[in-house]
Order: structure tokens, then sequence, then C-alpha cells
């Protein structure tokens, strides 16, 4: 069976967005300070996607990734080959095409949490960014195997965490902790 791993960019009080859903706070991330650099290759995220087999995504993220990432170029964002090249699904029971550049996605219908545990059994490692409906779905389920934040230095002081208020209690170890530019910390836990 594959891994499934969900990340989140969160503020630093545990926020995934505002209360409206949005994510401005995010621009932490993309713009690290007035005098910080982005790497737009950012080795620890090549590594992290080249790692993976397939991508899924919500119907909110996916409409975000599919505007942004099929236009990027691929040689001054490097992941940007990688993410428009892996398997890409959308769970949605409204979507009625997945348009990503010059090709489509597939959409999986029904319930997320069935589509997902689906997916682990045809890949090793499928990745879930944003999308918090579903991943609050998979969480509750049982079925994430990693959880990467990458947590941007602003405190929203109220929003939408990136877990569901029901999870219980889950043990997380620490697996891997780097500091970014700006201040961005970016940490990968394991769930036990």
């Amino acid at each position: 069976m594959g891994r499934l791993i969900v990340e989140q960019v969160v503020t630093a009080d545990g926020y995934a967005s505002d209360l409206e859903g949005g994510i401005e706070f995010f621009e932490a991330l993309v713009r690290p300070g007035e005098n910080g650099e982005v790497d737009l290759n950012d080795a620890e995220q090549l590594d992290y996607v080249s790692q993976a087999d397939a991508i899924l995504f919500g119907a909110t993220t996916y409409r975000m990734f599919a505007d942004y990432w099929p236009a990027v170029d691929p040689k001054v964002e490097q992941v940007a080959e990688l993410i428009n090249r892996l398997p890409k699904f959308v769970v949605s029971n409204t979507l009625t095409e997945a348009p990503w550049g010059d090709g489509r996605i597939e959409i999986l219908r029904g319930d997320g949490a069935e589509a997902a545990a689906a997916l682990k059994e045809r890949f090793k490692a499928v990745i879930v960014w944003g999308s918090l409906t579903l991943a609050d779905a998979l969480l509750r389920a049982g079925l994430v195997d990693e959880l990467h934040l990458r947590i941007v230095p602003v405190l929203l002081g109220d929003g939408r965490s990136f877990i569901p208020a029901d999870v219980g209690d889950r043990r997380l170890e620490l697996d891997h902790v780097e500091a970014r530019p700006g201040g961005v910390v970016s940490l990968r836990y394991v769930v036990r």
C-alpha cells in the first residue's frame, strides 16, 4: 500500500485560511521579507515532489493549481515539470471537466476518503496539497501517512484550522525540520 502525504501551508498560529477562506498570508512563502530572496527551485520541495507518483486535489485547490502551474516555465521553477508530469486526480461531485494545460486530469466522484484509499492501492506516494475539506476527510479516516507543514511567520488570530476539530488524538513523529528564508519553517511528520 502506498503513502498518502498531505502538505499544508499554515500560519504560526495554525490556520490554513482566514475566516473568509482567503490565503493572503501565503504571500510570506513567496515573498519572504523585504530583503529575502525566494528560491524558486527549493531543493527540499523538489526532492519531496520527485518522490510522488500522483497528485490528489480537492476542487478548490485544483482550480488554483490549474490556473497557475501549466503555464509556469520549468526553467524558472523546476518543480513545475514534476507537477505537470505527474498523474493528477481531483475529488469532485460537481466538476464536469478538469482541464490542465493541454490535457485533462481524472475526476473522482463520490467519497473522497474512498477515492484516496483506492489511489493508495495504485501508487507508492500520493501528495495532497491544501484541499482542506478533502484533507479533513482523509485525516478523519486515518488515511494520512505523512503531514508536511510549511509554517509562515504570520499570526491571524482566527480562521480555518488545517485539521478538523473532531480528528481526535493522533500521534505524530517528527521526521524533518528545515528553516527557510524569511522565517518559514518546514516540518515533516509521520502519522503513527
